[in-house]
């Protein structure tokens, strides 16, 4: 049966000539052991290490917001980025495995860092309805399976959006609030009772979507709370 994995390989190939995979980053064509992201974008990608330096940038700004055991992002998003076309194909063209793929480089990550790896379960941040059957999909659910894959611990879709609001990136911090306030429930809080949380979103931008969230979550008896967004807006 030597035969079939350079048969494999060969149509592989030749289908590749006609529909090439390409790289999510950077849009150049993926070799044969590469995935969504090519090697040389992996290499590239500016990458925070936010996760050993519990002084972030993404702790300060949810500093005194509510507490948290730690916060950290995987990435720097620029405009014109990378990391902004990675962000682009996950959340409008339907690409759910860079959020798959993205959730696995940084659970190989966290799964080492000393507050992180005592997580017990992940927690996407949710879509309203509406925009998920707009968008078919809730593009952090998949960075939390990612995660949820590498760290070895179970993920649930526990919160529920109750309110469609617009973005809050301009408004002031009460204001957010306000408008934050009560948009979101728990569905299932007793899988999340006495249990460290690990909340996580796409990009970190005002903080208002992850605070409300973190808030209603540690509403629970027992409960604890770290947060991880795929990228940080620098």
């Amino acid at each position: 049966m030597n035969f079939i994995r350079p048969v494999f390989n060969y149509l592989n190939d030749f289908f590749a000539l006609f529909y090439p995979q390409l790289c999510a980053s950077c849009n150049t064509n993926l070799y044969n052991n590469e995935t969504v992201i090519c090697t040389s974008c992996r290499y590239r990608l500016p990458y925070t290490q936010f996760h050993s330096d519990p002084d972030n940038r993404t702790a300060r700004q949810l500093a005194g917001r509510f507490p948290f055991e730690a916060a950290a992002s995987f990435l720097y998003f620029h405009k014109g980025s990378r990391v902004q076309n990675l962000i682009h194909q996950l959340k409008y063209n339907s690409n759910t495995d860079v959020g798959t793929t993205l959730g696995e480089m940084y659970g190989q990550v966290l799964r080492s860092a000393e507050k992180f790896s005592t997580a017990d379960i992940i927690v996407p941040v949710p879509l309203h309805p509406a925009k998920l059957k707009k968008r078919g999909y809730n593009q952090s659910e998949y960075f939390a399976r990612g995660l949820a894959s590498a760290m070895e611990i179970s993920h649930a879709n526990a919160l529920m959006r109750l309110v469609n609001t617009q973005s809050q990136t301009r408004k002031s911090r009460y204001v957010r609030y306000e408008n934050m306030k009560d948009i979101f429930s728990v569905r299932s809080p007793d899988i999340l009772e006495n249990k460290h949380v690990l909340l996580v979103d796409d990009v970190l931008t005002s903080g208002a979507t992850v605070e409300a969230c973190a808030l209603k979550i540690l509403e629970i008896t027992g409960t604890r709370i770290s947060i991880a967004t795929i990228a940080f807006t620098d």
